[in-house]
This record gives C-alpha cells, sequence and structure tokens, in this order.
C-alpha cells in the first residue's frame, strides 16, 4: 500500500510550495498540490525550511551508548573524585567513567584505587585511546607480562602494571561481565532530534556480530537511520541499508607503524577495490601516511579522518594526492583552551583547518567524533565559523567558514564527504529535515532548536 506524506507551505531553495512523498521517494515540488488520498499525512510546514537530512561523517555508535550509562568527569559539577566515590555500578558491577583529561589529574592504578577499591573502575580518556583501570578492575584481567601479545599495556620500572592501557578495547572488553551490546535506541533517537538521518561509524575492526548488531538496529524502530561502516568486512554490508566505507586505519601515535608497513596495508585495501581511512591526529601521523599512500598512490575515495593538525605544506600535499579530510571543528570550543595551553606552539596555527583546505579544492566534509565531542550539527556549524575556545579565545590561523558551507558537508553523501550537496529534487530518495525557520534563520541561530521533524526513507 503506497504511504504518502504531504508538506505543505515549506521552503525548498528559498521558495515556499509544497512537497508529496511517496513511500520512499519525493513524488513532487509544486505549489497547491493536495492529497491523493484521504489516509494522507498532512504536515502544515508554516514557511519552515525543508532540507535533505544531514550525515554524520564520523561517530562512534557503541561507544555513544556507553557513554550514555557512563559518568562524565568534565561536565560533572563535583571534583572528578568526588563523581566517582558518589557513582553506582552498572549492571556489571563495574563503574564506568569518560572524558577524563590529565588537567584533572594524571590518573593510574593507584590514584584510581585511593578515590574507589570496593568495585572495579574503568575510566577512558576524552580522546578514547586510553583507558585507566583500578586495581579491581586489573583482577578481571589476565596477566601477560613479556608477551608479544602485550601492547599498548603501560608498566613501571619494575614491570608492575600501571593500569593504562592504550588502544587495547580488547582486552577491556574481555575483563568486563557481559557479552551484551549496548542498546542503540537512546542513541538513534538523540541523533534523530538533531535533524540527522545517516551516521558514518568509523570504528576500526569491527567484529561480524558488532557490523549485524549496528545494521539491525539502525535500520529498525521510528528513529532509524542510515548506515555507513569503515571498520566492517568488505561484506558486512547491504546496499538496501548499510553501506561499507573506506577501511579505517588506526595508527598509534605512541607507537607508529614504518612507512613500508603501512603503505602494504593500504595496497592491500587498494587491491580489493577499498579505498582507506586514515586516523590522523598528529602532524607526524599525516606525514607517515601523506608519505605511505604516495608510496602506492592513492585511490578515490581514499580520506583523512581528523586532520588535526595541517601546516600548509600538508594541505599542498593532501591536495596533490587528491585526498578528502574528514574533520570536527567542534574540538575547537570543546579542547581549545587545553590545545593552545598544551599543543606544540608550532602546531597551534594549523589546529583543524577547514577553509585552508578548502582554498586548496579539497573536498572537507564536518562530523562530530561523537561520543568524543557533541553530536550536534548545529554546534559545530558554530564551531567552524567562530573558532573559539570555551574561555573566547580563537584557536589557530584558520579564516573560519560559514555555517553554509559547513551544512554542505553535511548534506554531502556519505559515500562522497565533502562532495556535491544532497538537494530536493523529484525523484529522490525522502531523507528530509523539516525546521521551524527559513535556513537563512537556521544558519544565523546555528541552534539544533531549529529542527522540527525529520524522515528516513519517508518515515
Amino acid at each position: 500500500m503506497t504511504h504518502e506524506t504531504l508538506l505543505l507551505d515549506v521552503e525548498v531553495h528559498g521558495t515556499r510550495t509544497d512537497v508529496r512523498v511517496l513511500d520512499q521517494r519525493l513524488a513532487e515540488i509544486a505549489p497547491g498540490l493536495a492529497p491523493l488520498s484521504t489516509t494522507a499525512e498532512i504536515v502544515n510546514g508554516r514557511g519552515g525550511a525543508l532540507i535533505p537530512g544531514l550525515h554524520d561523517h564520523h561517530v562512534h555508535l557503541l561507544a555513544m551508548a556507553a557513554a550514555m550509562d557512563s559518568v562524565d568527569l568534565t561536565s560533572s559539577k563535583r571534583p572528578w573524585a568526588e563523581a566517582l566515590r558518589r557513582a553506582m555500578p552498572d549492571a556489571t558491577g563495574w563503574i564506568r567513567a569518560i572524558g577524563h583529561h590529565d588537567s584533572l589529574s594524571m590518573l593510574d592504578r593507584d590514584s584510581l584505587d585511593r578515590v574507589r577499591s570496593d568495585v572495579p573502575v574503568r575510566v577512558q580518556h576524552r580522546g578514547g585511546g586510553l583507558w585507566i583501570l583500578n586495581s579491581k578492575a586489573l583482577s578481571h584481567l589476565p596477566e601477560t607480562q613479556g608477551s608479544v601479545g602485550d601492547p599498548g599495556v603501560e608498566r613501571d620500572d619494575v614491570g608492575r602494571r600501571t593500569g593504562r592501557f592504550w588502544r587495547r578495547d580488547d582486552l577491556i572488553r574481555t575483563a568486563v561481565a557481559t557479552s551484551a551490546l549496548p542498546d542503540l535506541t537512546g542513541v538513534k533517537h538523540r541523533l534523530r532530534r538533531l535533524g540527522l538521518t545517516g551516521v558514518t561509524d568509523a570504528s576500526p575492526d569491527l567484529d561480524p556480530s558488532v557490523v549485524e548488531h549496528l545494521q539491525r538496529a539502525l535500520s529498525a524502530g521510528p528513529d532509524r537511520l542510515r548506515l555507513m561502516l569503515l571498520g566492517a568486512g568488505s561484506s558486512g554490508g547491504t546496499e538496501t541499508w548499510a553501506q561499507v566505507g573506506p577501511l579505517k586505519l588506526l595508527l598509534h601515535d605512541h607507537q607508529l607503524p614504518d612507512p613500508d608497513t603501512l603503505a602494504e596495508r593500504i595496497a592491500d585495501s587498494h587491491a580489493a577495490g577499498r579505498p582507506v581511512a586514515v586516523h590522523c591526529v598528529t602532524r607526524a601521523s599525516l606525514v607517515l601516511t601523506l608519505a605511505a599512500i604516495e608510496l602506492v598512490g592513492p585511490m578515490e575515495g581514499d580520506r583523512i579522518e581528523h586532520g588535526s593538525v595541517v601546516s600548509p605544506e600538508l594541505v599542498e600535499w593532501i591536495g596533490r594526492l587528491g585526498l578528502r579530510v574528514v574533520t570536527q571543528p567542534a574540538f575547537l570550543q570543546d579542547r581549545g583552551d587545553d590545545y593552545l595551553a598544551e599543543a606544540e606552539s608550532h602546531d597551534v596555527p594549523h589546529l583543524y583547518p577547514y577553509a585552508a583546505l578548502l582554498a586548496a579544492a579539497i573536498r572537507v566534509a564536518p562530523s562530530s567524533d561523537a561520543p568524543y565531542s557533541s553530536p550536534d550539527p548545529w554546534a559545530t556549524m558554530q564551531a567552524a565559523r567562530d573558532r573559539l575556545s570555551r574561555s573566547g579565545r580563537r584557536v589557530g590561523d584558520d579564516q573560519g567558514v560559514t555555517p553554509s558551507k559547513v551544512l554542505q558537508g553535511y548534506l554531502s553523501p556519505p559515500g562522497d564527504p565533502g562532495g556535491q550537496a544532497r538537494e530536493l529534487t523529484e525523484g529522490a530518495q525522502a531523507d528530509l529535515c523539516l525546521l521551524h525557520v527559513p535556513l537563512s534563520e537556521a544558519l544565523r541561530t546555528c541552534s539544533s532548536d531549529v529542527v522540527r521533524r525529520n524522515w528516513v526513507g519517508g518515515e
């Protein structure tokens, strides 16, 4: 049975008109439309803008779900130690905390034990790559001292584990007494309320069971979302819903591979017909990546994730290779004061450039890296425009870009981040976002409060 939705008096391309949706497609865009049946859903747009649904090109869905049930040390109004003392263990018997930064304190197992030694505690650094465990938590992890399978496990001078684990989520998962994957209902609801109709999950090395869970969760229910996966195997997606994107390569900045090793991994992915998406949050990791891609030759679709530090000569190199950059301007607000205080002075002018990349004709797409920054795309538009830290200090030398330009990036297709923005045309997929106000006002205020409703595939 054909489902009809009729949107009356909506702004499309700056003009007030009507839009008819039949099943999953835009059937007509014209003034004066009337319903085709008595069962049609009629929505009065009241002059609000109707635009394609936004797509966040870099998130971590399972981490977002876990964060919703975690103690957030950065947003807590209490000192971090008091927040942990007051925290209640979750269903697994653990306390999970997020948002740690060294400005709070230099955490290890002993400092955590002084705060909570009664239950297992794990604290995640705000960057997502470091976990700190107390002794109770460490007792759930097998001791592998001296093993070649023990990278990323920090030890003191006598070989005792400090409780600090770098990029070892696999070990942390074995310690927590649950095999259940987190429910994504709350995550989907939050993303849809922000005007998003799709996301790219950038988590690397996803187990097939995780891929199946993500596909099933995001394709079902009233808050379903389009999905692209960077960490799935080549056959991990389905043509009708989830897509498999470039292969995510996560570089460990404390232990970077040599150029030949990275080049080999990139060449293998290219040989399989798949571009790469390489994690680059430092100047060193970006230089390494560009050298490796130049060695094997770029492939259409190759992309740089983050591009946290991109100096002018590296902008030129990226452009010459024809790469695209998926970046996160919101970090300028969230962490700008810390960058100004702690980053290398020669890196500060080149933090998260956006305008400079666009000026070099490089395809750039905005994203959030949620949960490590807010998933709010409207806040990202403001951050990209203003480039101000929370204390109001300007971060970096980049000029900043207009919210309109950032929105175009959010409207670029999942498989072509930074490419031509999707538009509302007859026959197009009905992934839509209806605003309370005209688009010009929405871009002026940069607030998610402007989002009224959205549809994915007409629903």
